[in-house]
């Protein structure tokens, strides 16, 4: 149960296990890697449609994170599932598959969509440690702000990422109806990449200031 990641509502969470980037900065490297994936006790799906269906009237919604959800084959017959109990749904997404947060949003599946932004075009490849195709993050961002009921662009400010990156980063989602800057927090286990648990990211105080720069941009949003 969380109250933070569907904004306004009380929501159940869940986690799907793979990814196809390995941004070194991730907090959560046992839904990332594969050998960590391995040691995981996956929760069988009947069981998680039997919980909501129990909660329902207590959870309003629920919020499917990763991992990167749209990697999961079962995804769209999942959500169909969770709609007819009632609820609503959230899904976060690193914004790679544009077909499947299309099918999804077409078919009014999905109620609030969370897409990460790494950072700027120059930096992808190397902030998601990946060979990114970013023609279809291009085509994921025009998606959800054409088709999203409600959504938000958000980028996590990891270590190595500057004000110039930021101020570059916003060019990809300037009138975007909700973007948000998040401080990166280490935390108490080790990232994807150990290495970067020591590495320091830019404060508070700084991310205020990109944040005055570059608010007017955006109809809600800011340094969270």
């Amino acid at each position: 149960m969380t109250v933070i990641d569907y904004p306004d509502k009380v929501a159940g969470l869940i986690y799907t296990a793979g990814c196809n980037f390995r941004c070194p900065f991730c907090h959560n490297p046992e839904l990332v890697l594969p050998e960590q994936i391995k040691k995981l006790n996956l929760v069988p799906e009947e069981d998680v449609l039997s919980l909501l269906l129990e909660r329902k009237g207590f959870l309003e919604a629920l919020s499917i994170t990763g991992g990167e959800p749209t990697l999961q084959p079962d995804l769209y017959e999942f959500i169909e599932k969770v709609k007819k109990i009632g609820m609503l749904v959230k899904v976060d997404t690193n914004g790679s598959n544009p077909v499947v947060i299309e099918r999804l949003l077409a078919d009014g599946l999905v109620d609030y969509v969370a897409m990460d932004i790494k950072g700027p075009w120059s930096r992808y490849n190397d902030l998601a440690n990946s060979v990114v195709n970013v023609d279809a993050i291009k085509e994921t961002i025009g998606i959800i702000m054409s088709l999203a009921p409600d959504y938000e662009f958000r980028t996590t400010v990891a270590p190595t990422i500057t004000e110039e990156d930021l101020l570059d980063t916003i060019d990809l989602v300037k009138g975007a109806k909700r973007y948000f800057l998040q401080k990166f927090i280490v935390p108490d286990k080790d990232l994807v990449d150990p290495a970067w648990n020591k590495k320091e990211s830019l404060s508070r105080a700084e991310l205020d200031r990109v944040w005055g720069k570059i608010g007017h941009h955006f109809k809600h949003g800011g340094a969270r």
